[in-house]
């Protein structure tokens, strides 16, 4: 344990109270700052909250189907928003509560405010009742997180024009609406918007839904699949150029994407639609930009304002870190990246040689059905020049998708063509946010598909599409 040395986190999100949590186990004096709640975007505006409408709406669409599984359901049930509401409020709290005392446990000194620059090797806070107090550091581990991006011509008022954060407090559901972006945020608030009554329609500016380089493109055919299913109207290739009101509604005005290449004279033409609300969610901002002093740090950005970190989360500045969004989409922007990437920064902070592996984080997107990725996807492989092979399974070769009622979907395995490793695995279908965790220890640890085929899997279980496509990709499918 190293005693005595002064590390700073700026941002409590899931990089950085867990920066700081292990930096305090190392034996480090750690203060711990935030301008919000503990839990950051993922705890407040994202991840649980989304999850708890999610697992609602889902719910709702069960409630829907009883009949089929032998229930009579009498009379009718409705969606409660402001009951919804309450509750997903209750499960954050919960949480904070939760990191609260995790920090007490492990002696983190916790600052609810504002942290900016003023000088070398300290952060001043301005706390809510307008007080100001210095903390010094010999390291600084920067986890400032992003805010939701906002389109010149489309600027949230809240009302009519909603952020992914304005639509986690809506108290009703819209009747109509509009997303901008078919990207993770997208897809998922269109499947959930429309499981609980809205009429939705997406727009995006690239080629497919979830456009991704991480998701397999045969994934997005299954999701475009789907939402054709659902009447989740989506429109690709296409980019939003305008929304006027008019009666009390939103005229949205649609255009060709630019990056669509030799379009036809159809293509070209104009679409008008009306709708009740706008939802933009194509992309985030980091906050480095709004923080006072912060440029006096010297810590290299790029051009749009991401940290520019190493391997080992330092900086261009000696001694001081990053993690987590702040990092920007070159690095995963995700709950659970920023995680590992926090505990990372501590242990160098304090002495270590640990570096981030970025070639097994999987990924995970709540769609109905769900998504989930680890590693390459057949594309980037084969652009690689590595000699694959990619084998697919239907979930509805397994007993288990038959016994809940979800048989839509499937997995692919992209392996080394002479070896067996297990390069990439690609699932869509229920509850692949969860069976993402086999194939990720798979890819992590370098397995080959006969490894993953002699694995026994209980039965019956969805967890069996893992060894029924490993055996598939081995030569002797069973089921597949």
């Amino acid at each position: 344990m190293i005693v005595g040395i002064q590390v700073a986190v700026l941002g409590a999100g899931p990089g950085g109270y867990v920066a700081a949590v292990r930096a305090a186990q190392l034996g480090a004096d750690v203060t711990l700052i935030e301008a919000n709640h503990v839990g950051g975007t993922c705890l407040n505006r994202g991840c649980i909250p989304s999850k708890v409408m999610i697992a609602a709406a889902r719910l709702f669409e069960k409630m829907k189907q009883a009949q089929t599984f032998g229930i009579d359901v009498e009379g009718t049930f409705r969606v409660n928003v402001p009951a919804l509401m309450e509750r997903k409020e209750r499960v954050v709290q919960t949480q904070r509560k939760g990191i609260l005392d995790l920090l007490r446990h492990h002696r983190v000194d916790y600052l609810n405010g504002t942290g900016f620059f003023k000088e070398r090797q300290s952060i001043t806070v301005r706390l809510p009742e307008g007080k100001e107090q210095n903390v010094p550091w010999d390291r600084l581990v920067l986890a400032t997180g992003t805010r939701p991006f906002e389109l010149p011509g489309l600027p949230f008022d809240g009302q009519r024009i909603l952020s992914s954060n304005h639509a986690l407090d809506l108290q009703d559901v819209p009747e109509s609406l509009l997303i901008v972006g078919g990207g993770v945020i997208g897809c998922e608030f269109a499947f959930l918007f429309s499981s609980l009554g809205s009429a939705v329609t997406v727009v995006e500016a690239l080629s497919r839904m979830l456009p991704l380089p991480s998701v397999d493109e045969d994934c997005s055919k299954v999701l475009e699949r789907e939402m054709k299913k659902r009447k989740i109207r989506f429109m690709v290739d296409r980019i939003v150029k305008g929304v006027d009101e008019v009666g009390g509604r939103l005229r949205v005005t649609i255009g060709l994407s630019p990056f669509r290449k030799a379009p036809g004279e159809k293509e070209k033409e104009t679409l008008v639609e009306t709708v009740d609300k706008v939802l933009v969610c194509v992309g985030r901002t980091p906050n480095t930009l709004g923080i006072d002093g912060f440029e006096s740090l010297g810590v290299t950005l790029d051009e749009k304002g991401w940290v520019q970190s190493d391997s080992r989360m330092e900086t261009s500045v000696p001694e001081i870190y990053a993690v987590g969004d702040v990092l920007g989409p070159s690095r995963a922007m995700l709950a659970h990246v920023a995680s590992a990437e926090g505990l990372t920064a501590a242990e160098n902070a304090l002495g270590g040689r640990r570096r981030m592996d970025y070639g097994a984080v999987p990924g995970a997107i709540f769609t109905s059905p769900e998504v989930a990725d680890v590693g390459l996807t057949e594309a980037q492989a084969r652009s690689k020049g590595i000699p694959v092979r990619a084998d697919t399974v239907l979930f509805r070769a397994l007993g288990k998708a038959h016994v809940i009622g979800e048989i839509a979907g499937q997995a692919k395995i992209v392996s080394e063509k002479d070896t067996g490793k297990v390069l990439g695995v690609h699932i869509i279908g229920p509850h692949a946010t969860d069976l993402i965790a086999e194939a990720t220890l798979a890819v992590k640890l370098g397995a080959t598909t006969e490894e993953l085929s002699h694995s026994i899997h209980a039965h019956p279980t969805l967890a069996e599409i893992v060894q029924e496509t490993a055996l598939k990709a081995t030569g002797r499918a069973l089921h597949g």
